[in-house]
């Protein structure tokens, strides 16, 4: 348990590091680029170097649970190394799980990612507030009385979430009530819920009461740059930003120091446009 807010410890890591979530995403094309075999043994030679080269220099990494999960059992082993590992280089874990339930099955995603009795307990966990923005309370309310984080899906990259994300309902789009319940959430200054909008085009969002991080996907290998952003995002509070880039970096692997120089140059990118 943290005695700092969400928004303290994010705010120090950007401040010593910059404003980079470097993703760690082991599918199957990316082993194989690697020479690695598609197995748990390839996995961990994976995770391994990605967490070497990564872990120092990115504020925040974020492991996507899917490709760890599978592999199974091991695959869970493996993910738990990694945050484990990125955790002691001294990086904010978010675990891209996407959780989203009701009642007391989101109570238990709580506990598997924000509670530290689990070995998968990371800094903050991805959720969708499509069951109701309410039904992620548990994980709100755990996440800050620990100083942690709640990442909450707005307006995602997809072209299939447009439909559901860009629909009106009393009088704003369904993406803005979550930014607006977000906000409300973090009127006391903790930060403790970011929202989730991609950086591929415009949003149509409103984000200037946040007082969150904002995460936004698509740097790199989904066509975004750098010099996107403060286009992109105008009318943001900038400081909260957190661009994030997953294959455009990790193509830098299997070397490790290939690796820490790809993420170092994506990070000193986003700061010069930012």
């Amino acid at each position: 348990m943290s005695e700092a807010t969400f928004a303290e410890r994010y705010r120090a890591v950007v401040a010593e590091r910059g404003r980079l979530c470097a993703g760690i995403d082991p599918h199957t094309a990316l082993l194989e680029q690697w020479g690695l075999p598609v197995s748990v043994d390839g996995l961990r030679a994976f995770a391994d170097a990605a967490v070497a080269g990564l872990a120092p220099i990115a504020a925040v990494i974020k492991p996507q649970v899917a490709f760890f999960e599978v592999f199974g059992s091991a695959g869970y082993a493996v993910l738990e190394e990694v945050i484990a590992g990125c955790r002691a280089a001294g990086a904010l874990v978010l675990a891209d799980a996407k959780r989203g339930d009701i009642g007391s099955t989101m109570a238990a995603y709580t506990g598997a990612w924000l509670d530290d009795a689990s070995p998968l307990c990371s800094d903050a966990v991805t959720a969708s507030p499509y069951l109701g923005f309410g039904s992620l309370s548990p994980a709100l309310t755990l996440a800050k009385e620990t100083g942690r984080g709640v990442f909450t899906l707005a307006r995602t990259s997809n072209p299939e979430g447009g439909d559901v994300q860009t629909a009106q309902a009393g009088g704003r789009t369904v993406a803005q009530s979550i930014v607006d319940a977000a906000a409300a959430v973090n009127a006391d200054g903790s930060g403790t819920v970011g929202v989730v909008v991609g950086a591929t085009r415009e949003h149509g969002l409103d984000l200037s009461a946040l007082a969150g991080p904002v995460l936004s996907p698509g740097l790199g290998a989904q066509g975004a740059t750098a010099a996107d952003l403060a286009r992109i995002f105008e009318g943001a509070d900038l400081a909260w930003l957190l661009p994030a880039a997953s294959r455009s970096i990790l193509r830098a692997g299997p070397d490790v120091a290939a690796l820490a120089a790809a993420a170092g140059a994506t990070r000193d990118g986003i700061e010069a446009a930012l």
